[in-house]
């Protein structure tokens, strides 16, 4: 009896054949445009995937690493809110679904779903590569601007990835609002990038005066505790590379690091994480130091010793984002 595969091996495979009889060269273009595009210099008058050729390297290039970021925020936004499931999915500015492929990993199962994208090329190829997923072949790919001109339909949860830097200051407004005025639960993610963070912390503001409840990262719906220019709250989520993805990108690795920053939030309660690891932790001899995020809005490093048992394996066996101290196999936070 065959296993079926997983959302992430069945994506790969999907992923697969989508740059044969494109050329070298054109596909290598394309995907230095969108480096550039990626990295902040995108205009905000115009949709960044053009045609097919840019779709396909988009979708080689970005489309593994979003996928790994969203459901990493994803994860832990499920662990604030244990039992729940979304019934319905919105994800705006969803390209060729990578956070519909995402939601679909954490939370498995048929949902209605609408992809939201003003690229029609990108809406064609998502709606191809998801035949490849039974449980994604409903889904709605419709064309739509990503601005203040926006329609939400009432959802369970909205996902907004990887596309609010394209958009102007008065557009990212409108769209955050248009998700808090639809959804259940809203989950927003931005590259790891001080400017990134930024966006993201507008955000977290809009949404906790529209009356949501911050549930990942943050242990807390206080203000956050760093100060802005001196440092910038993102994750790390690693990514396996194919074959296809190392020749594309360039690279040798046969994995990277995506960085990324997010918020998750809802209208109905949760359960934060006590403490949220914020950066990768440090392991020297004998001891182990945590830079955490707490309830009480504050940063603090905690220095884990092989005095302290098992909470010290526990602290060697940490990653950055990991809820802290470890939640045990009984559903209880183990003792500090």
């Amino acid at each position: 009896m065959n296993t079926p595969a997983s959302p992430s091996d069945a994506l790969r495979a999907a992923l697969a054949g989508l740059l044969d009889g494109l050329p070298p060269k054109v596909a290598t273009q394309a995907v230095e445009r969108l480096i550039a595009n990626y990295r902040g210099r995108t205009p905000t008058d115009a949709p960044v995937l053009r045609d097919r050729s840019d779709v396909a390297a988009y979708a080689a290039y970005r489309m593994p690493a979003t996928f790994e970021a969203v459901c990493s925020a994803l994860d832990a936004f499920a662990g604030a809110a244990p039992g729940w499931v979304p019934g319905s999915h919105v994800d705006v500015g969803g390209g060729t679904g990578a956070a519909t492929w995402a939601v679909n990993a954490v939370w498995e199962g048929v949902r209605p779903v609408t992809v939201l994208d003003w690229a029609e090329p990108a809406l064609a190829l998502g709606r191809e590569i998801a035949a490849a997923n039974p449980e994604l072949k409903g889904v709605e790919w419709q064309r739509s601007r990503i601005g203040a001109a926006l329609k939400i339909e009432s959802a369970d949860l909205v996902t907004i990835s990887y596309v609010l830097g394209e958009l102007t200051d008065a557009d990212r407004t409108s769209v955050v609002d248009a998700a808090a005025g639809a959804a259940q639960a809203v989950v927003v993610i931005e590259p790891g990038t001080p400017d990134g963070y930024l966006r993201v912390i507008e955000v977290r503001e809009r949404l906790l005066s529209a009356g949501f409840h911050i549930a990942a990262p943050c242990p807390h719906s206080a203000a956050c505790p760093i100060v802005p220019g001196e440092d910038w709250c993102h994750f790390s989520a690693r990514v396996s590379r194919s074959s296809l993805h190392r020749r594309v990108k360039g690279g040798s690795l046969p994995y990277e690091d995506e960085k990324f920053s997010y918020v998750a939030a809802t209208r109905f309660p949760v359960t934060p994480a006590p403490a949220r690891v914020v950066r990768k932790p440090q392991i020297r001899k004998g001891q182990v130091l945590l830079d955490l995020c707490e309830t009480v809005p504050s940063l603090r490093r905690e220095t884990v010793t092989k005095r302290h048992g098992v909470l010290y394996r526990a602290a060697r066996d940490a990653d950055w984002g990991d809820v802290w101290p470890p939640v045990a196999e009984d559903g209880n936070q183990d003792p500090r």
